[in-house]
């Protein structure tokens, strides 16, 4: 999956497959997280938040099944 790179002191990239709804996070520690059955509507908020840290605590973690890939 395609990630972007952003500027966080949490999260290193995240990117969206909308053909499964998985959102994948790579965080700065270098793990990389898939969440399922996401929306893509939050896909495009956490790319607008001002805080992708912020968002992801309060709007993705313990929301959606999860899994680490790497």
């Amino acid at each position: 999956m395609e990630r972007e790179y952003v500027e966080s002191s949490m999260i290193a990239s995240f990117g969206f497959d909308s053909t499964s709804s998985i959102l994948e996070i790579e965080f700065k520690s270098g793990a990389i997280w898939q969440y399922f059955d996401v929306p893509e509507s939050v896909y495009y908020k956490m790319k607008a938040a001002s805080s992708c840290g912020k968002f992801f605590h309060s709007d993705i973690k313990g929301q959606y099944s999860e899994s680490q890939v790497g």
